[in-house]
Formats: C-alpha cells, structure tokens, sequence
C-alpha cells in the first residue's frame, strides 16, 4: 500500500476548487488551479493546453452548454516523485435541470499536482475517464449509488 501524500489537505482542496469552479460553471475558477502550462483532458477526449486557454475554452463551453454538476468522492492522493502527487477520485454528473445523477456520466478524475515552491500546489495534468464499465454493472450502480449519498437533500 502506498503511503498516503503528506501534503494530502492541500492537494485535496485543489480538487475541491477544480469541482466547485466547474459546478459555478467558471472558467476563470476552474483555470485557476492549474500550472501555466498544466493540461486537461475532458470526458469526450477533448484536450486544452494551458492555464490561459483552459479558462478561455471553459468560458466557451459553459457560455454553450448546459454542463452537468460533479459530485465526487476522493479515493487516493499518493506521492509520484518529489513536489509530485496524483489523485484518484470517484465522480457522478447531475445533468442540467435535473436531481439526479446520470449513470453513463460516472468518471474516474485524475489529477497530477505538482509543487511550484514554496508549498503552492498546481495542477499539471487533470483527467476524466468513462467510468461506464460494461462488464460489471453492479459496480457502477454501487459507485452511482455511493454517490447519491453525498447529495443534499434537496
């Protein structure tokens, strides 16, 4: 087993800003956690480069589209390397107008931190994976319904 990061607080409330940008639907929020030249790699393959085009190409999308609301479960923060750490976590999507999560919107999020100095964490890569697992439905129903239960009544 891998020992847990000890910047782990810290690495995990840049997640939480990454997830609490994106429900604002903010571009600027969600940019503002990544390295000048951090990247993102989203849902449907599509990748941006850099934090100024990670905000710009957000803004779009959120000015475009009805985005879905994230709500997720952090499963690991680990050290990679020094200044380097990954999270693993758990994520479910609540469509525009809706209250309820959309199983085929379940992802696996991945995210690089790397430290600039002086303790200041920035994400390098962030990435989200299908989590449809075809094969085993009886897990992504657990996971949809785990994450139900991190969901406010509303």
């Amino acid at each position: 087993m891998t020992a847990a990061h000890p910047q782990d607080t810290q690495i995990r409330s840049l997640y939480a800003e990454f997830v609490d940008g994106w429900n604002r639907r903010s571009g600027a929020a969600v940019a503002a956690g990544f390295a000048d030249d951090g990247d993102i790699i989203g849902f449907d393959g599509s990748h941006h480069r850099g934090r100024l085009s990670i905000a710009a190409d957000l803004r779009q999308v959120f000015g475009s589209q009805q985005t879905p609301a994230y709500v997720a479960v952090v499963r690991s923060v680990r050290p990679i390397a020094a200044g380097v750490a990954m999270l693993t976590a758990h994520a479910g999507m609540i469509p525009a107008g809706e209250t309820d999560l959309d199983p085929e919107l379940n992802a696996v999020h991945t995210m690089i931190a790397v430290d600039e100095g002086r303790g200041r964490w920035r994400i390098s890569l962030f990435q989200v994976t299908p989590a449809a697992w075809p094969s085993h439905p009886e897990a992504r129903e657990a996971l949809t319904e785990e994450l139900r239960g991190l969901l406010i009544p509303q």
